[in-house]
């Protein structure tokens, strides 16, 4: 039989005591997850297997699965009775940043509690959701970050739900991608919930664990579950950044086994406003099929998240858990020129390019930005993002093209319509008027309770006045930047 694999929070365990480091500093707020990783070490990593104990301030310390002996004791005396005791051991000492912060006595005796483990194979594990380590023990201590779980304890959580013992393992996998982004605990909910919907555990319990995630994505307020309902086929024209993108699909399904230096990291789609940059990173999600997260940078620097900085460094952690997906920063220029801070903005850019280069070979970046001249140079350089697109104003046969994307998603029929008078009607216009457009025609239609007509939708081009023409300085400017300094997403036309 096939061993499972190894999770990652398991493998960094099984490193730390094989280097024999008896001090360890735990962050994280999934205590029960924490303990059962070391129950599975004290059983596997051990000569032979040694006991588990625990402390709280509420609880004292007693071994694992055991009822307390004594009443509950400090932070000091539980110090003490590990230097006292018989033998290895793994100890997990609960929310112990405030005794490391408060009391120099505990610190003074977990640099005693160094000496004494290095000899008895004793491993003090300290747990907290903060990251509280004073100077002197820097040196002293392990840091690990928990994290959020990966596919194989996801995989093992799904294991123990009593009707999955039938999934194979395509469903398996399916459902262990639909909880990335959980905590096991918020796995077992959703889990549950999915269950008590269907009475079962199978491929269609995707839909209510996604919207479960979704949800608790959202309670974060910096990063959105944008729904699936964006086809490639919705996006009309732009037939140059569709074809880069079927031949990147198939290299960013064979990341795992080619050089990391050629798996498709990102684009930057700049452009007109209007034109379907938003659209063109639905369109990636969609051709990649993978899930879609957006980063709300105004959320980042409104303050409500701490320092933008960190809140930024925090978000981006976050998605590190989700991959595979395609990440959405949504005009990203806008937010961080609006609102960030002296000095702020370059440890922000800083910390952005190094995270482009070692994130997960499973995330990719859809980055959008209409003027992308704000921007630093560094970020726009080649090796940054695998391509900068232009998304100019729509050519000719993209408008119409356009527009029958528009009549199809409302259920009629472009065949049955002459589109070819909206080319000169609608020249210079972006794919949200000509969207507007549509919409107006068809309301027009609604009040008079019949069809929509050719001539609804020439009559509607009259009420629109384009962005071209009333912010036509801007838009210039916009083009004319981008004509020979970024790769265009559609064939060159005249430019009117």
């Amino acid at each position: 039989m096939t061993q499972p694999p190894e999770s990652r929070a398991f493998r960094e365990l099984r490193e730390i005591v094989a280097a024999g480091r008896p001090l360890l500093y735990v962050r994280t707020a999934e205590e029960s997850r924490l303990l059962g990783l070391l129950r599975q070490a004290a059983a596997q990593l051990f000569p032979a297997p040694v006991p588990v104990w625990t402390w709280s301030l509420t609880e004292g310390l007693r071994r694992d699965g055991e009822p307390a002996e004594h009443p509950p004791r400090g932070a000091r005396a539980a110090l003490d009775a590990i230097a006292t005791s018989d033998g290895p051991g793994i100890f997990l000492l609960r929310d112990f940043h405030e005794p490391l912060r408060e009391s120099a006595e505990v610190r003074r005796r977990l640099r005693d509690l160094y000496e004494y483990g290095l000899d008895r194979r004793t491993l003090v594990v300290l747990s907290s959701p903060l990251k509280t380590i004073p100077e002197e023990l820097e040196r002293t201590l392990v840091y690990l970050d928990l994290g959020l779980p990966d596919l194989a304890e996801l995989a093992a959580c799904l294991d123990t739900a009593h009707t999955a013992a039938a999934l194979d393992e395509a469903t398996r996998l399916q459902l262990a991608r639909a909880l990335q982004g959980m905590t096991l605990d918020e796995s077992r909910h959703a889990i549950r919930r999915a269950i008590a919907a269907r009475g079962r555990l199978d491929a269609g319990s995707i839909p209510a664990l996604l919207d479960e995630k979704r949800r608790l994505v959202a309670r974060t307020g910096m990063i959105e579950l944008v729904p699936p309902q964006t086809r490639l086929d919705d996006l009309g024209g732009m037939s140059l950044l569709k074809q880069w993108l079927a031949e990147r699909r198939r290299l960013f399904q064979l990341r795992e086994s080619i050089e990391h230096e050629i798996v498709p990291k990102g684009v930057l789609v700049m452009g007109v406003s209007g034109c379907g940059k938003s659209l063109a990173v639905k369109a990636i999600a969609a051709a990649f099929d993978l899930p879609l997260y957006r980063i709300d940078m105004i959320a980042v620097f409104s303050g409500r998240h701490g320092p933008a900085e960190d809140a930024f460094q925090q978000a981006c952690r976050t998605l590190e858990s989700l991959a595979p997906a395609v990440v959405w920063f949504d005009e990203i220029e806008a937010a961080i020129q609006g609102q960030a801070k002296e000095g702020e903005l370059g440890r922000i850019f800083g910390f952005f390019l190094t995270w482009m280069q070692e994130k997960p070979r499973g995330l990719f970046v859809g980055a959008t930005a209409n003027r992308i001249d704000l921007l630093p140079a560094e970020m726009i350089r080649k090796g940054r993002f695998d391509e900068v697109f232009f998304v100019d104003l729509p050519t000719d046969d993209e408008r119409i093209e356009i527009c029958r994307v528009h009549l199809a998603r409302r259920g009629i029929d472009p065949s049955g319509f002459q589109l070819d008078p909206l080319r000169k009607l609608t020249r210079g216009w972006t794919g949200a008027e000509i969207e507007q457009c549509v919409v107006s025609a068809l309301t027009t239609a609604q009040l008079q309770d019949r069809p929509v007509t050719d001539e609804d939708l020439i009559m509607a081009t009259a009420n629109v006045v384009p962005l071209s023409k009333t912010m036509k300085e801007q838009v210039d400017h916009i083009r004319n930047w981008a004509y020979d300094r970024a790769v265009r997403a559609s064939p060159r036309e005249g430019r009117g």
